[in-house]
């Protein structure tokens, strides 16, 4: 017997490891954030209430002074309810501020950011979640406005291009204002911190042109009514929906929430990385 083939087996290759595609940073925080983007769609959907609170407040605002107040108020050129819905719609829009401001702060006091972190995940992402759901809801008031406000008298005449303009209006100014409810959630220390700046927001088209012309404004009050930066997004809104022309108002509502968009969406993400740095 031949002994020559004992202990001379060659050892088999070891398999080759399958390789990973490497993606940029970009790629994944995109893919992070929209993560974070179907989590708050997915609460909407589960959590309707949200929606609710969004549309049922500018409808009892708009059917109040529709009917009740409208008659006490004197406008020109227009009837108070063509006057009106535009400035409904911004105030829907800043209603919305609330639920942001409160939910960025839910989350920084009930422990899911905490686990976020500990994941390798795009810092910003959370937020980018908070902004975008927001904006949606701000979509969704909108078309309910707008439909609402057809029913009650309302009757634009602005062409399509006046519509793609208010539309590109509202949107720089939900987006640029859920930025700023964003930072108020971070700087809250509780719900009833986060709360009381979100009144801020809120009730901030209350001293603007959304419900009476800002000459009829007393001159004490009228200065801050007239430069405030929520009264050129409801002009500029009103004259491009109604067919009327714009004015400075554009200029002036973009200079406005372009600024306000540099400074709280930095700010916002500088200070949700130091404080869970």
């Amino acid at each position: 017997m031949s002994t020559s083939t004992v202990g001379t087996t060659a050892p088999s290759p070891t398999p080759a490891r399958p390789v990973v595609p490497t993606r940029s940073k970009a790629y994944w925080a995109f893919n992070d954030s929209v993560v974070m983007i179907q989590r708050h769609i997915h609460h909407l959907t589960r959590n309707p209430d949200q929606i609710f609170t969004a549309i049922m407040l500018p409808t009892v605002m708009l059917l109040l002074f529709r009917y009740m107040f409208g008659g006490a108020i004197s406008v020109s050129d227009t009837s108070y309810v063509n006057f009106l819905a535009p400035g409904i719609l911004v105030v829907s829009i800043t209603l919305i501020s609330t639920s942001t401001t409160l939910a960025v702060q839910s989350d920084m006091q009930e422990g899911v950011v905490d686990r976020f972190r500990a994941m390798p995940m795009f810092d910003a992402a959370v937020l980018t979640g908070h902004i975008v759901a927001a904006v949606i809801r701000g979509g969704v008031a909108f078309v309910v406005m707008i439909g609402l406000g057809l029913l009650v008298g309302f009757r634009p005449a602005g062409g399509v291009l006046e519509w793609i303009g208010a539309i590109a209006m509202l949107l720089l100014f939900a987006f640029a204002l859920s930025w700023v409810s964003a930072l108020f959630g971070l700087i809250a220390k509780s719900t009833e911190g986060a709360s009381g700046l979100a009144l801020i927001l809120m009730f901030s088209p209350y001293a603007s042109s959304a419900f009476v012309p800002v000459e009829t404004v007393p001159s004490g009050l009228r200065a801050f009514v007239e430069y405030q930066p929520v009264t050129p997004v409801v002009d500029t809104v009103r004259a491009l929906l109604l067919g009327e022309p714009v004015g400075s108002s554009a200029w002036q509502a973009i200079i406005w929430w372009v600024a306000v968009l540099a400074i709280a969406a930095p700010l916002a993400t500088r200070l949700y990385r130091r404080r869970f740095a």
